[in-house]
């Protein structure tokens, strides 16, 4: 009806019909484009959606993953922590028993530990003095004063 009310309008010389002609295909490529842009749009929106399903996947695949990383490390943490637990409860009381022994040893000898400390004491400031000799002999500093 709309092509009726153009060709209704137009003169005799025919130039309205070509105009009219033009309308209706700048008219159609309009709402083509139109269209396909609509699509496009639409497209665009559906690959957005799909992406941010995407990225939530991995957020999760990557929780789950770092979850199980740090329960793993919390296990063996837990574990060696047990272990050492046991270990030095083992050596405290190992210490102990000797601490207790070498005590009753020191009770029962007093004359003989106090001369093998003695001795020890005495050999230790020996070892010192020899050690003391055989390096530099003297500072420069203490030839500068004495010359």
């Amino acid at each position: 009806m709309a092509d009726n009310d153009t060709s209704t309008q137009t003169s005799g010389n025919g130039k309205g019909t070509v105009s009219a002609a033009r309308n209706r295909g700048a008219s159609r490529s309009a709402r083509s484009s139109g269209a396909s842009e609509a699509a496009m749009k639409k497209q665009i929106a559906e690959l957005k959606r799909e992406v941010t399903r995407l990225n939530r996947m991995l957020s999760d695949q990557a929780e789950e993953t770092a979850h199980g990383w740090y329960q793993s490390a919390a296990d063996r943490a837990s574990n060696l922590y047990s272990n050492a637990t046991g270990r030095a409860s083992r050596t405290a009381r190992q210490l102990r028993s000797q601490a207790h022994s070498v005590s009753e040893t020191v009770q029962q000898n007093p004359g003989t530990i106090s001369t093998a400390v003695a001795i020890g004491g005495l050999l230790g400031v020996l070892i010192g003095l020899a050690i003391a000799r055989n390096s530099q002999p003297e500072p420069d500093w203490f030839h500068r004063w004495h010359r």
